[in-house]
């Protein structure tokens, strides 16, 4: 994924779980410009950029017989909470096993 501010992720989404994923990446990456020497952009993007030590921007998923091998409440999600950036592209590389 060529994106420096985006990472993918596996996470349970519904019930409330993607605000409490997002409530979560505010605490661990808080959004305060005094925290971060990379203060161009939006407000807290300095932020964005701390972002794929805690969500990559790779992610390998096993596909058996031509599913997914997910969990019931899994998903695969971009994770981006930069502003900046309406447009984003995700690359998929298929490898036999």
């Amino acid at each position: 994924m060529p994106n420096a501010t985006a990472g993918l992720v596996v996470v349970e989404v519904g019930a409330g779980s993607d605000g409490d994923v997002m409530a979560a990446l505010d605490r661990l990456l808080p959004r305060d410009e005094a925290l971060y020497r990379h203060r161009h952009g939006s407000p807290g993007h300095g932020a964005d950029h701390v972002l794929p030590l805690l969500a990559p921007p790779s992610l390998t998923v096993p596909v058996i017989e031509g599913t997914l091998a997910l969990g019931t409440w899994q998903s695969i999600c971009l994770l981006d909470p930069n502003a900046d950036n309406a447009t984003r592209s995700v690359r998929l590389s298929f490898l036999p096993a």
